[in-house]
């Protein structure tokens, strides 16, 4: 079939040779909707408790302005001072002072009550969200990642600050009616100047915060970066080849010029932000001092008292504090409003391998491959082309091929990864997405070539091949004795509760212990088999971290576990492949060869030529290990 007339999206489901498209962001009324939903929904009780002390809060100062009037016209009355007045009004004052702290401590432990609920709630649904996508896709897409991560920031952050913006105007709106009411008492246009200067504040603030999320959108495939060398320069895994390839330095300054340009992006933002703010500062200070100024007349012409112009000074500091408050709250809203539309982004992500209803019964007939064609990106090469293949049902099936010859693919195809491009997988002649993925994936075993190193204890490492039987210890001994790595989990310090990570330390504070490469290959190949009653066990590489006498008592362990069972074995060793009962040749993600090993060796074929050579490569070594 000739690649040029190959569809890209063939009978393998919407979209599935490249990137999904994105929806249209959602309007900006909606995500409020939502965030304010989140907030809701993660606690009620403590949301409605503060918007009740935000409402007393902003009643307080502007109470506390109306008493110092009312002390300051006694005390500057001409007629003699009635004490016992003057006496309740400081009393008043000093009460609400002290109810004021009081509001202020309380809110404050009502807002943290609040983040921490909102923050629980929010990580719940987001990795909720991103554990139950089915397929790799999304993992492997840069734009997702960078998605991911504003989603982090937004789900920490928007419920609360959306929340903090509607406190902020019911707490300074009241105050600002209280205030507005000395204004209109003691110089009525004084109340409509203010009103009219918060105009342009509220323009500026908004596109403020605008060029502020859109710094934390495009900046952060560059913080990736940074912490991506980060890592490097911290990770265990990294840290022989860096010391011994001397790539600290390298990822050092890769890491710091990510840093910069991240940086360099928001200093330049905020500078703006702090020219802007001076401004309005500046404006908001001429407006106070020409409105002081008029109400000073007025005192000398005898037509404001001086408890009119404190009263009148207060009420100006009040509004335009409320009004900035307000704004700044606006702004910052908005801001982590557009990093809350990641997190519903991410929390929506349609799956990108859609699961059936069908049952998956044990294999009777075989996993066929009918026609099979996969590339990972519309704009890539494909990977498998045109594969056609069987595993008959209670047959070991060994898969040869170079590198890159598509084998691992074909491994994530059929454990629904990802869709094929083009054609189908049959699983007892009912094609695979037609079947209910998580009871597909129960009925595999499998061992991956790049198998999983968990900072677990040793029971759980081997355990978590099959997470309903991890407290089985019994299940678990049995499969690291098939594993052949049972003897050696038993020695270690606390036995199979040993903790396997030099990074943590265990419930005693003691370091955990580390496996070598061959005993945690050993570990993977336990877990694989901790799914006894699988249909079909798969075994990518399961040999690679192994010594030649290792590889041996592992290959026979596994061909008593393969005995009579369906089995995929993929090695670069052919010699494991000897008890298969059908040996199949990949080549440039085509289907090449078959039969038996002693078939493929009667004759001239590419099997045999391999097999040969590393024969040839084995007898080589023998005779120098031989030579004096």
């Amino acid at each position: 079939m000739a690649e040029a007339g190959m569809p890209g999206g063939g009978g393998g489901g919407a979209g599935a040779g490249g990137s999904s498209s994105s929806a249209a962001p959602a309007p900006r009324r909606h995500v409020a909707r939502a965030a304010l939903t989140l907030l809701w929904r993660s606690a009620p009780r403590d949301a409605a408790g503060g918007l009740f002390i935000t409402v007393l809060q902003g009643l307080v100062p502007a109470a506390g302005a109306w008493i110092a009037k009312l002390l300051f016209d006694e005390l500057a009355h001409g007629r003699a001072l009635d004490t016992a007045r003057a006496t309740r009004l400081v009393i008043a004052g000093a009460a609400l002072t002290a109810l004021g702290v009081v509001l202020t401590l309380a809110g404050t432990h009502v807002a943290r009550r609040t983040r921490r609920a909102v923050t629980l709630r929010a990580q719940d649904e987001l990795y909720h969200a991103v554990s139950r996508l089915p397929g790799l896709r999304s993992f492997e897409d840069p734009v997702f990642q960078d998605r991911l991560r504003l989603a982090e920031q937004g789900a920490q952050n928007a419920p609360t600050d959306i929340d903090a913006f509607l406190t902020e105007s019911v707490r300074n709106t009241v105050g600002v009616l209280g205030y507005l009411g000395a204004l209109l008492a003691v110089w009525p246009p004084m109340a409509l100047i203010l009103l009219l200067t918060a105009v342009p504040a509220a323009v500026a603030q908004r596109a403020l915060a605008r060029r502020r999320a859109g710094v934390a959108e495009t900046t952060m495939a560059t913080l990736r970066r940074r912490f991506f060398f980060q890592q490097l320069l911290t990770d265990a895994t990294a840290a022989k080849e860096v010391r011994l390839f001397g790539l600290g330095p390298l990822f050092h300054r890769r890491m710091l010029a990510a840093l910069r340009e991240s940086t360099d992006a928001e200093l330049s933002v905020e500078g703006r932000g702090s020219r802007l703010q001076s401004g309005l500062a500046l404006l908001a200070a001429t407006v106070a001092a020409v409105g002081t100024i008029v109400v000073i007349h007025g005192v000398a012409a005898g037509r404001v008292t001086i408890g009119g112009l404190t009263l009148f000074t207060a009420a100006v500091a009040g509004v335009q504090s409320a009004s900035s408050a307000v704004i700044n709250q606006a702004a910052q809203a908005g801001k982590t409003m557009r990093l809350f539309r990641s997190y519903l982004d991410v929390v929506g992500t349609p799956p990108d391998v859609a699961s059936g209803t069908g049952e998956v019964t044990p294999l009777r007939r075989g996993v066929e491959f009918q026609d099979v064609w996969f590339r990972y990106h519309d704009n890539a090469p494909w990977v498998l082309r045109g594969v056609n293949l069987l595993i008959p049902a209670g047959q070991s099936v060994g898969l040869v091929g170079l590198n890159g010859a598509g084998k691992s693919t074909l491994v994530k195809l059929l454990c629904r990864f990802y869709e094929p491009d083009r054609g189908r997988i049959l699983w007892d002649g009912v094609d695979v997405r037609e079947l209910a993925i998580d009871q597909l994936r129960a009925a595999l075993g499998a061992t991956f070539q790049d198998f999983c190193r968990y900072d677990l204890s040793a029971a759980e490492n081997v355990g978590v091949g099959d997470v309903t039987r991890l407290d089985d210890r019994e299940a678990i001994r049995r499969a690291a004795l098939a594993a052949g790595i049972d003897s050696t989990l038993s020695n270690l310090r606390d036995g199979y509760d040993t903790l396997l990570s030099r990074l943590f330390f265990d419930e005693d504070r003691q370091q955990g212990l580390a496996l070598s490469g061959g005993q945690w290959q050993r570990v993977a190949i336990a877990r694989s088999l901790m799914r006894h009653d699988a249909s079909l066990l798969i075994l990518d590489e399961p040999s690679a971290g192994l010594d030649a006498e290792a590889e041996h008592e592992i290959h026979r362990a596994l061909a008593v576990r393969r005995a009579g069972r369906t089995s995929l074995l993929i090695s670069h060793r052919l010699g494991a492949m000897r008890e298969a009962d059908l040996i199949v040749v990949l080549e440039d993600g085509r289907v090449v060869e078959q039969g038996t090993h002693d078939e493929l060796l009667s004759t001239d074929s590419r099997y045999a030529r391999l097999f040969l050579l590393q024969a040839e490569g084995y007898r080589d070594a023998a005779a120098v290990a031989g030579t004096p």
